[in-house]
């Protein structure tokens, strides 16, 4: 029984991640059991009757089925894994991971951050960390695709509905400076860490989301001639190229300007890259002085 602060402290956080893991499995529905891979003799048995169970049962499956009950006597299937559910608390403290660790990369850097660094600062037990994460690879990309989740949110919030397509795109992309400017740490780390081989396939599936959104708006403006005939990927990677660079310029202190002017500048650089003209005056520009 745990009486005293420090012991109950740690003790709440098992008891969550335990609850977590009796919903996952239950979840699973069909699990490897146990009783197989015990009856294969050892872990190389258990991972060939695993193997074996694309062609149906393996021998040893076949001659201890009488030993298991009617539910549990069905081998692995080979049917993909439900994701892990998590309770409240527990979607709480998997946050509280990548918080903390957003922050010790940004501070020392992708690679000089241990799993256990990130731990230690979140307040979790390194053995938590697996039930959340399987490496540190998949926190980092469970950081990336959550921050590219807040910036499209922020886009489209940002975006006025029903407005023709040019002014959608001139809108995400004032919406995107702003963003980057609000979270410049996080944005810091990836300039870095574009170098990074075995982060190069998740940095790549944000990128090419973003490209996408900025195609499917291109093609719709082109449809209403806002745009001139052309390839909707060369427009596309000339507006993300001109938010990235103007923000990264802003970010780095090359360009010393309230972030919402920058915000608009970009915009009508936008606008006059895709149309050849200037967009309208929008109602968060300030009236010239009289």
């Amino acid at each position: 029984m745990v009486e005293d602060g420090p012991e109950l402290g740690r003790a709440m956080p098992q008891a969550g991640v335990a609850v977590d893991a009796l919903q996952h499995l239950d979840a699973q529905r069909r699990v490897l059991p146990l009783l197989v891979a015990t009856a294969c003799g050892d872990a190389i048995g258990a991972a060939g009757c695993h193997a074996a169970s694309v062609g149906g049962p393996h021998r040893c499956c076949r001659r201890r089925r009488h030993r298991l009950t009617r539910r549990s006597s069905a081998c692995w299937t080979g049917c993909v894994p439900t994701p892990r559910l998590h309770t409240e608390h527990g979607n709480e403290r998997k946050q509280q991971l990548l918080d903390a660790a957003e922050r010790l990369f940004t501070e020392r850097g992708y690679g000089a951050t241990r799993i256990s660094d990130i731990c230690a600062a979140a307040g979790v037990a390194k053995g938590l960390f697996y039930w959340y994460f399987p490496t540190k690879e998949s926190l980092f990309a469970e950081l990336v695709r959550t921050m590219r989740q807040s910036l499209r949110r922020a886009q489209a919030a940002a975006m006025t509905p029903g407005a023709d397509p040019v002014t959608r795109i001139r809108q995400g992309a004032e919406a995107s400076v702003r963003f980057m400017a609000e979270h410049q740490p996080y944005f810091a780390l990836l300039d870095v860490e574009r170098t990074d081989d075995a982060l190069d396939a998740v940095l790549k599936e944000g990128s090419d989301v973003y490209a996408s959104d900025v195609q499917r708006l291109v093609r719709a403006a082109q449809a209403e001639g806002q745009v001139a005939d052309g390839d909707p990927a060369f427009y596309a990677v000339g507006v993300m190229g001109a938010v990235s660079s103007f923000s990264h310029a802003h970010r780095k202190g090359r360009l010393r300007m309230p972030i919402d002017e920058l915000a608009l500048l970009v915009g009508d650089w936008v606008t006059q890259a895709l149309t050849g003209r200037a967009s309208e005056p929008t109602t968060a520009r300030s009236a010239p002085p009289g």
